[in-house]
């Protein structure tokens, strides 16, 4: 007789097995897991009710070998043998609590630190990178501009050269860890208009003439995301990072790591939703049954699963085609797109499942379903990123 014992979908069980994950993998996996299980889920509740987390996280995080993950050991890290999967695990293992409220803030120095320490002035590995690593200093990535969004050729605060200064004027928004970062990686003009007129420069935010202030509407999120502003702000040219006006092409490759993170992140949020919508409708009675006996439900979550299913399917070959040199950028853009579509289904699907139970605690669907809309916008909207993989599909 055929075995009929139900399947546990939980979260682990709904991230379909992959050829390319490796024992190293789970291993780094279940160290992140310990991490987050000791430090960060027990103060979750408090930490989302007060859209903010400990300094001494960061603190903790570098201690455990987390926050220096991919990073040269003699800055602190924990050595530069990585894979992308290394980075994904990271997300995945953050968001499956369902919150983003510490992610961001520890996941910053990624694409915030590589270009400074491959790019700045020697004296910046002891300045910046160490503290950083170490959890005493932080770094904010400061792109997004009020009038440009994702629209970077369009930037519009300038960086003039005068003597042995750049004098920086404009505004950042969006910037997560704003409020509390002592290094802004910054985009500015510092050229003529288009992607060819960029750079990135090191500002540090005590100096005169940098201001910020949080995002009100983002305090449910995190209320260290914040805006920044630059008037006549002072900056030695020896914080020029990498070379003047060839500032884009450190951006891309950075866009690139963050999408892949994104990406990882909007699965894990829907594993979790799913896990929870079948938890509930296997104990759910209603009319003499249990909520998973009655098909219209069990539908319901084989779609769920499915998406996700394909969802994963498509990262796992995207992985693999990145990390082999391809140029992936329009597939990335559309699985963005197809990830972040898949959350919001199957928030709503999963919400639909738990019905008024979503409602009164104790589970995270509700917040993801609060969530998700911020995951379709960041990193790229659906727009952009459908007309960037036409014109790399050469449409």
């Amino acid at each position: 007789m055929a075995d009929r014992t139900p399947t546990v979908l939980d979260f682990d069980a709904l991230r379909p097995p992959s050829p390319f994950l490796t024992p190293e993998h789970d291993a780094w996996r279940a160290k992140l897991r310990a991490f987050i299980d000791t430090h960060v889920a027990p103060h979750l509740d408090d930490w989302d009710a007060a859209s903010d987390f400990p300094d001494d996280l960061y603190v903790q995080a570098a201690k455990d070998g987390i926050l220096g993950m991919g990073f040269r050991e003699d800055l602190g890290g924990t050595g530069e043998n990585i894979s992308l999967y290394d980075r994904i695990l990271f997300a995945e293992e953050f968001f499956r609590l369902g919150s983003g409220v510490v992610f961001a803030d520890l996941a910053t120095p990624w694409i915030a630190l590589p270009p400074i320490i491959s790019g700045g002035a020697p004296e910046m590995l002891d300045r910046v990178a160490r503290p950083v690593l170490a959890g005493q200093k932080k770094i904010a990535f400061a792109v997004t501009e009020p009038g440009g969004g994702s629209d970077v050729s369009n930037f519009t605060t300038t960086a003039e050269r005068r003597g042995d200064v750049f004098v920086v004027n404009g505004g950042k928004t969006l910037i997560s860890g704003a409020m509390k970062a002592d290094y802004l990686l910054t985009a500015v003009r510092t050229g003529g208009p288009g992607m060819g007129g960029l750079s990135m420069l090191l500002i540090e935010t005590d100096r005169p003439g940098v201001t910020r202030g949080p995002l009100p509407g983002l305090q449910w999120y995190n209320k260290n995301n914040g805006w920044l502003k630059f008037d006549n702000v002072e900056v030695p040219i020896s914080n020029l990072i990498g070379e003047e006006n060839r500032g884009f092409a450190g951006l891309a490759s950075q866009f690139n790591i963050e999408r892949f993170s994104g990406i990882s992140a909007t699965l894990a949020m829907t594993r979790t939703c799913v896990a929870e919508a079948i938890a509930f409708a296997r104990e759910r009675h209603t009319f003499g049954k249990r909520l998973v006996d009655h098909q219209v439900m069990r539908h319901k979550i084989v779609d769920m699963v499915q998406r996700l299913k394909v969802a994963y399917a498509f990262l796992d070959m995207l992985v693999w085609r990145f990390e082999r040199g391809e140029n992936v950028i329009a597939d990335l853009a559309m699985l963005k797109i197809q990830a972040t579509n898949t959350l919001e289904h199957c928030a709503r699907e999963s919400l639909q499942v738990l019905g008024g139970r979503a409602y009164t605690g104790g589970n995270r669907v509700e917040r993801i379903y609060r969530e998700a809309r911020i995951f379709v916008i960041g990193g790229g909207s659906e727009e952009i990123l459908r007309d960037l993989a036409g014109r790399q599909l050469g449409l």
